[in-house]
């Protein structure tokens, strides 16, 4: 099963690093070109020219990009995926998107017998190298299957979600819910630091209580008491997230207050924190407001 991977990112390089050392037959290309030759000659995988070159002959597209526009536009021109793909070719989108976009992807590579399955992931940059990443898969449960040997290697947990966007819509409102997390936390531990209990203190008996969370058990501790505040999700794609997940809520009219009010509220941060910040960062923003830091 050839395998082409397109994407290199953060996350992208280390799906693409799996599939290679499972033996696969691996061609890559990558927006900036010279983070494709290096792990091409790392991993003696073929470098594509173009999107059109890494399509050519592969089984299985994979595309691991930071938004479905992103995707979108390699389809198209005379170096585009579509000029690569043929019939049978199935293209695995892993990039967290939006579900709209990846029903128009599918609908257009449908016309021409190619098959789409949205299959964004879970679990961060450490799930990427060590193959535990969770997947979940919005198409046809059946070209799931045939897939799967590709998925398999990075993925530890593989779920079928629903038709074409559910995928999507999945990861975005589980991000979403990280997006609460985060900054419901630093309400709270602002607040109680107002009040007169030290962070620490209070984590310890939330941790040990019904209002934790992976953000206060894990996040909190690590990343904020310490003021580390390593980058490795950024600011900027949560806030796309759960942009998503908001208007995914709005068009089938359900009532989402608290995902609407946080969707605002990451956007205010990702607009003073700069498109570099990592996510837990917008906790800064709360201890900006509240004039006391969470330490």
């Amino acid at each position: 099963m050839h395998t082409a991977f397109l994407g290199l990112g953060a996350i992208g390089r280390p799906m693409a690093k799996r599939i290679a050392d499972a033996g696969l037959s691996l061609t890559v290309w990558n927006r900036t070109a010279v983070r494709a030759a290096e792990f091409a000659a790392a991993t003696g995988s073929r470098l594509a020219s173009s999107p059109g070159d890494a399509a050519e002959g592969a089984t299985v597209v994979v595309t691991c990009l930071p938004t479905s526009p992103d995707v979108e536009s390699l389809l198209d021109g005379d170096d585009g995926l579509l000029s690569g793909m043929t019939t049978g070719t199935t293209l695995v989108d892993c990039t967290s998107g939006d579900p709209a976009t990846s029903r128009r992807i599918a609908d257009r590579l449908a016309a021409r017998g190619i098959r789409f399955l949205d299959a964004p992931v879970s679990g961060g940059v450490t799930g990427a190298i060590n193959g535990t990443l969770t997947v979940m898969v919005g198409g046809d449960a059946t070209t799931l299957d045939e897939v799967r040997p590709v998925l398999d290697t990075f993925g530890a947990k593989i779920v079928h979600c629903g038709d074409v966007g559910a995928g999507d819509a999945l990861k975005a409102v589980n991000n979403a819910l990280l997006a609460v997390h985060i900054w419901s936390i630093a309400e709270a531990l602002t607040t109680l630091a107002k009040a007169g209990v030290a962070p620490a203190v209070a984590l310890e008996v939330i941790n040990a209580s019904s209002g934790r969370s992976n953000a206060s058990m894990n996040l909190i501790p690590e990343r904020v008491l310490t003021r580390a505040f390593p980058r490795t999700f950024r600011l900027a794609l949560l806030d796309k997230d759960i942009g998503i997940a908001a208007a995914v809520a709005r068009q089938h009219k359900v009532p989402s207050p608290v995902l609407q009010v946080t969707a605002d509220l990451f956007a205010v941060a990702h607009g003073e924190l700069g498109d570099a910040a990592d996510h837990v960062e917008a906790v800064r923003i709360v201890e900006r407001w509240a004039g006391v830091e969470i330490a």
